[in-house]
């Protein structure tokens, strides 16, 4: 079995075949570590790429603009347009597959601009086994996925980003806002905003690195938060359903099972497509 540092070796080799490359760039720990070590490799080659839309949280744009300039790499904001495609709106088991083309499409001017650079996106090995539309979207397109090519896991990743002193390391899955809002509801700015809100007000009381979710059920709030941060929020169980409630839901609940990464994709498992 490989080492994470044997693993960086491949991606590192990987990496070097590229002329130039554009990184999709969110700022999570994924994205934020390719983008680090394609830094290292082709230096100013490397254009980071981060969309910009209601599905992205400020305070995420926020630290991923710090993170890029304290790497030195040329960054681009791009604006997508996904929220004016009404099969992103739709909200079906797609959706990501119709926010990824979103991205793609907003990402080609910037690839031509650079003559044909290559477009690599952060998946890693733990993406493969889940619901991810997003994955076809990306290889229609050419985009390419070194950390999975080079067998990286989270767990090598976050070692490998705190070893090299990345902010990102210990920093809790960040999915788009979108995912958070139940397959068949639409996806609206407001409905969007309010989540961020939402889930603004819980780190305010939990810390910015407790893995949190508010699912949106439409008249309901679904608060996922790790076992451990549990009786924190029930210890601010009245004002935090106050505070839902002024964001627009009418019930709010803590989810016992605890925070789960694409916990909407459990509840609809065999129903749709990919």
């Amino acid at each position: 079995m490989l080492t994470a540092n044997a693993k960086q070796r491949r991606l590192t080799a990987l990496l070097a075949s590229y002329d130039d490359l554009v990184v999709a760039y969110s700022g999570g720990v994924d994205s934020s570590f390719l983008l680090a070590v394609a830094v290292d490799v082709l230096g100013p080659r490397v254009t980071a790429a981060t969309a910009v839309s209601p599905s992205l949280p400020a305070e995420e744009l926020s630290a991923a603009r710090d993170l890029a300039a304290s790497l030195g790499v040329r960054h681009v904001e791009v604006a997508t347009d996904e929220a004016q495609r009404a099969a992103y709106r739709r909200n079906d088991r797609d959706r990501c597959f119709h926010c990824k083309t979103a991205l793609f499409d907003a990402l080609e001017p910037l690839r031509a601009r650079l003559g044909g650079a290559t477009v690599a996106v952060g998946t890693i090995v733990d993406d493969l086994g889940d619901h991810r539309p997003g994955q076809r979207a990306a290889a229609l397109r050419g985009v390419v996925t070194p950390l999975a090519d080079a067998a990286l896991t989270k767990t090598d990743v976050r070692a490998l980003a705190r070893a090299r002193g990345l902010p990102t390391w210990d920093k809790p899955a960040a999915a788009c806002l979108a995912s958070r809002v139940v397959y068949g509801l639409e996806v609206t700015p407001r409905r969007l905003g309010r989540i961020e809100m939402a889930e603004r007000r819980l780190r305010e009381r939990l810390g910015p690195r407790v893995d949190l979710r508010v699912r949106d059920h439409g008249e309901l709030a679904r608060v996922e938060v790790s076992p451990a941060a549990m009786p924190a929020v029930l210890a601010a169980a009245t004002e935090l359903c106050d505070e839902l409630v002024a964001l627009g839901w009418t019930y709010v609940t803590l989810d016992l099972h605890g925070f789960r990464s694409g916990s909407l994709n459990a509840a609809t498992a065999g129903r749709g497509s990919e």
